[in-house]
This record gives C-alpha cells, sequence and structure tokens, in this order.
C-alpha cells in the first residue's frame, strides 16, 4: 500500500502551461466570416424551402381543381363532355408529364 502511495504523491498533477490570458482568445476575422457566410446560407435555405413548399402546395390545388372539373365535365355514360369556351385546354394538360412534378423551375 505504501509503494501505491508513493507513486501517486510523486505523480504531479498537471498545470496549465499557456501564458496567453483565455480573454485574449478569439476566433477572430476569420471565425466572424465563416459564422456569417453559414447564417446567409441558412437564410437562402430557409426561402428556397418556403418556396418549394409553397408551389407544391399550389400545385396540388390545382391538380385537384382539375380533377374536379373533369368529374364534373364527365358525362352519364361515362364520356367527356366537350367545353366550348376552352377547346383546346384538356388535351394540352392531359399530355403534359409534368403535372405532378417539382423539378421545374419558376
Amino acid at each position: 500500500m505504501s509503494t501505491i502511495a508513493a507513486v501517486l504523491a510523486a505523480t504531479p498533477s498537471p498545470s496549465p502551461t499557456s501564458t496567453v490570458p483565455d480573454v485574449d482568445v478569439t476566433p477572430g476575422v476569420a471565425g466572424f466570416i465563416a459564422i456569417a457566410v453559414v447564417a446567409v446560407v441558412t437564410i437562402l435555405l430557409v426561402i428556397d424551402m418556403t418556396r418549394r413548399i409553397r408551389r407544391t402546395r399550389y400545385r396540388a390545388e390545382i391538380r385537384e381543381r382539375l380533377e374536379a372539373e373533369a368529374e364534373a365535365s364527365t358525362t352519364a355514360d361515362g364520356r367527356a363532355a366537350v367545353t366550348t369556351d376552352e377547346p383546346g385546354r384538356r388535351a394540352a394538360e392531359d399530355g403534359r408529364a409534368d403535372l405532378g412534378d417539382d423539378t421545374e423551375r419558376g
């Protein structure tokens, strides 16, 4: 037991070897610029995400409205009724592949 006590007594406790006061240690200009860039990029990402979510919601509302119009214009025997106010509208929209696609910009 005396050898363990002698080893523990002989082991010095670590002391701080820094000569610079902790108050003078700062990230500096580079740290400020890095944090500012991260903040700006975060704000831009939030704005872009909000636009995409809003665009997706509007497209879903329009899709539901178009489907409701298509159901309302269908006759009792299952054939679609032709409207005279917009003759080529449904044919042009039926050929669109990007009706629910959110990859286009605009």
